[in-house]
């Protein structure tokens, strides 16, 4: 679970939007070659019947690997599908909703783009976890945002809610994150436009070698 600041970066999986067909088993695949935190269902245009046919599987997956199950944007979902958390965009509804909904164990984080303030305003509201970002250009999604490491560094100066780093995020690339005290890297194409298995591996050597 993502409650506390790991001793240690560590891999936060996001969903590609095609989780059907083969996708389980490439889940399970990436979740066997390395430590990961936690997973995130991101899916769009889906009604919610159709989001938890397909979320239903994965979340078993990842139950048995002990690995957090955040479903994207959709408090509802979330509840449904009694997800460990949900994820937060700045127009998908507020943390204190979010908590009422899904209770005090839940893991509630929030997208705050490159902004101190819309991050410590998450804080403030109990949130478990803050994520800044783009710090690269991305392929995922479109990128209106762009952070840079220093504010990773400033906010584990302030405060002991874990921060998560997403973007454009690569084993080549995430060496200066790492360093600047991301606890989580969030990351979705670097592993999934490939193998992911040997995705997950060279993330894992990467980060050793920064922490190093």
């Amino acid at each position: 679970m993502i409650d506390e600041a790991p001793a240690a970066t560590q891999l936060y999986l996001i969903s590609p939007l095609d989780v059907g067909g083969a996708f389980p088993d490439r889940l399970a695949r990436a979740l066997d070659a390395g430590p990961v935190a936690a997973f995130q269902f991101r899916v769009k245009g889906l009604d919610e019947h159709q989001a938890a046919r397909l979320a239903e599987p994965l979340q078993a997956i990842c139950a048995a690997r002990d690995v957090a199950f955040i479903v994207n944007d959709s408090i509802s979902l979330a509840k449904r599908l009694g997800a460990d958390g949900v994820h937060l965009g700045q127009s998908d509804g507020e943390v204190a909703e979010a908590r009422q909904r899904l209770g005090r164990d839940a893991q509630i984080g929030v997208t705050c783009h490159n902004s101190r303030h819309l991050a410590m305003e998450a804080g403030e509201a109990g949130a478990d976890y803050v994520a800044f970002g783009a710090f690269f250009p991305s392929g995922t999604k479109q990128t209106e945002h762009r952070a840079e490491p220093d504010l990773l560094s400033w906010w584990q100066g302030l405060m002991e809610i874990p921060c998560v780093a997403i973007g454009g995020i690569t084993p080549e690339n995430c060496a200066p994150l790492v360093a600047a005290g991301a606890d989580f890297l969030a990351v979705s194409g670097a592993v999934w436009n490939g193998d992911e298995a040997a995705a997950v591996q060279a993330f894992h050597r990467a980060i050793a070698a920064a922490e190093a």
